[in-house]
C-alpha cells in the first residue's frame, strides 16, 4: 500500500539509459533480511472475510486509486511536482506497489515475500535516486492512508453496521504497514551506506590517480565533478610527513590560504591538492600550521589538474628539504635543499668533501665550526653580523673561518668554494634529519 516515484529520463535515448541503469541497480541492490515471524492476528472469521470481500473489490479500483494516490502524493510532497520525475514512471510504480499491498490483504502467506520484495526494491531505489526519505515514507502514508478509507467506504455500502467490524482487523493492517515503512527505510539506509562508501572510493581513487600521474585527459570532467576542482584551475600541492601513522598520527592541518582544498592521506605522508585562485603558495606556507613533530612542503603554482602530478613531485622535494620539524617549507624558498636532497648520494659525496675534515673533530669543535659557517653564510659573509648573531666578536669569527680553510685546504674568497660549503652545509644538516643517518 506504498506509492513509489520514479526519476528517469524520456525518449528512446533515455529508455535505454534507464534499462541500464535499473539492470545496475538489480545488481547492487542489497540482500533483502529475512522476514520475521508475523504477528498472529486476533481478528475473529467474520472480519477477515469482510475484508476478503473488500480487498477483492479494491482489486478493481486499482486504476482509479491509483490516480487518487499520485495526486494526493503531488499536493502534499512538493519533491513528486519536480521536472526530474517522469509521471508516467510514476504512475506505473504506485500501480505496481499498490496491487502487490492490496493482494497481500487477501493472500497474506502466498504474497508476503513478493510484497516484501516490492518494497526493499522501492526503498532501494529511491536511495539510489536520491529521493529524501521522509518524501518516500510520506508517499507509503498516502497510499496506506487512501487504502484503509476505501476499505471502509467499500465495507460500509456493503453493510453499513457490519462495517464497523474492520475495526477487528485494523491492528493487522497497520502492523503490514510498520513492517513495510521499516523495510523500505532499512533499504534505503543499505543503498545508502553503499553509495556513501563508493563516493569516498572514487574520490580517493580520482585524487590519487591525480598525484601520482595516472590521469588521462578523459579522467579530468569526472574529477571536476567529483572533487570539485576546475580543469584549468591553478593549484600548489601540499606534502606533509609524519613519524607513526593510524588513529596516532596528526590530523591533516586546515588550509588558511586558497580555496577548496581536497587530501589524501597515506601511511606516514599525506597530500593536499589546493586550488589557488590569486593566492601565492607562499601565503599556502605561511598559513599551515604544522604539529611538533611533522614536516610540510609547499610546491610552486601550477595550471590544470594535469599538472598536479608534477606539483606533487615538487612538494614532496620541498618536504625533504624541509629544514626542521614543526615547520612548512616553501620549495621556491629552498632550491639549494632541494638540490642535495634529489640526490642523496650525491649530497652525502658534497659533504664529505667540503665538510670531512670539520666533521672528523671532536663534537664541540666541529659543532663551533659548523654554527660559525652557518651564521657567516645567513650574515652574506659580513664577520661583523656573524658575531652579533653568535655574542662573539668578529676577528673570533675570522679565526674560526681560517681553521676551516686550513682543515679543508678551501679559500672562502672563491664564489665556487662558498657555493659549494652552502650546499655542503644544507646537505649535512637534512641528512642529518634522516632515520638512518
Amino acid at each position: 500500500m506504498h506509492p513509489v516515484t520514479g526519476s528517469r529520463a524520456t525518449g528512446p535515448a533515455a529508455g535505454r539509459s534507464a534499462s541500464r541503469l535499473s539492470a545496475d541497480r538489480a545488481r547492487a541492490l542489497p540482500r533483502m533480511p529475512a522476514a520475521r515471524p508475523p504477528v498472529r492476528s486476533r481478528a475473529d472469521p467474520e472480519a477477515v472475510a469482510l475484508l476478503h470481500r473488500t480487498a477483492r473489490v479494491l482489486i478493481d479500483e486499482l486504476p482509479r486509486l491509483t490516480d487518487e494516490v499520485v495526486a494526493l502524493m503531488r499536493e502534499r510532497e512538493p519533491v513528486y511536482n519536480s521536472a526530474a520525475i517522469d509521471p508516467n514512471e510514476l504512475w506505473r510504480d504506485v500501480n505496481d506497489s499498490l496491487s502487490n499491498n492490496v493482494r497481500s490483504l487477501l493472500y497474506p502467506k502466498e504474497t508476503r515475500e513478493t510484497a516484501r520484495s516490492c518494497s526493499w526494491r522501492i526503498g532501494a531505489d529511491r536511495a539510489a535516486q536520491g529521493l529524501p526519505l521522509d518524501a518516500l515514507l510520506h508517499g507509503f502514508r498516502i497510499g496506506c492512508t487512501v487504502v484503509w478509507d476505501e476499505l471502509v467506504e467499500s465495507a460500509s455500502r456493503e453493510d453499513p453496521v457490519g462495517a464497523r467490524g474492520l475495526v477487528h482487523v485494523a491492528a493487522d493492517i497497520w502492523n503490514f504497514v510498520d513492517e513495510h515503512c521499516t523495510l523500505v527505510a532499512e533499504a534505503y539506509h543499505e543503498v545508502g551506506r553503499q553509495l556513501a562508501w563508493h563516493r569516498e572510493n572514487r574520490f580517493r581513487i580520482i585524487i590519487e590517480a591525480l598525484l601520482d600521474g595516472t590521469a588521462r585527459v578523459s579522467d579530468f570532467p569526472e574529477a571536476e565533478e567529483v572533487l570539485g576542482l576546475p580543469e584549468q584551475g591553478r593549484y600548489a600541492v601540499v606534502a606533509l610527513d609524519h613519524p607513526g601513522s593510524g588513529p596516532a598520527a596528526p590530523r591533516p592541518p586546515e588550509i588558511q590560504a586558497g580555496g577548496r582544498t581536497v587530501w589524501h592521506t597515506g601511511e606516514s605522508t599525506a597530500h593536499a591538492i589546493v586550488l589557488l585562485g590569486d593566492v601565492h603558495p607562499q601565503q599556502v606556507a605561511r598559513g599551515l600550521t604544522v604539529q611538533p613533530g611533522a614536516r610540510a612542503g609547499v610546491s610552486p603554482a601550477v595550471t590544470g589538474l594535469a599538472s598536479v602530478n608534477v606539483a606533487r613531485q615538487l612538494a614532496d622535494t620541498a618536504l625533504r628539504a624541509c629544514p626542521a620539524t614543526g615547520e612548512a617549507a616553501l620549495l621556491e624558498e629552498h632550491y639549494p635543499e632541494a638540490l642535495v636532497v634529489s640526490s642523496p648520494d650525491l649530497a652525502t659525496a658534497l659533504a664529505d668533501r667540503m665538510l670531512g675534515p670539520v666533521l672528523a673533530l671532536e663534537p664541540a669543535d666541529r659543532d663551533v665550526l659548523l654554527t660559525t659557517l652557518t651564521a657567516w653564510l645567513d650574515a652574506d659573509g659580513s664577520a661583523r653580523e656573524a658575531g652579533r648573531a653568535l655574542f662573539c666578536h668578529r676577528n673570533t669569527v675570522l679565526n674560526r673561518l681560517r681553521r676551516y680553510e686550513q682543515l679543508t685546504g678551501r679559500t672562502l674568497h672563491r664564489p665556487r668554494d662558498v657555493v659549494e660549503l652552502s650546499l655542503a652545509l644544507a646537505a649535512h644538516g637534512l641528512l642529518s634529519l634522516r632515520p638512518d643517518s
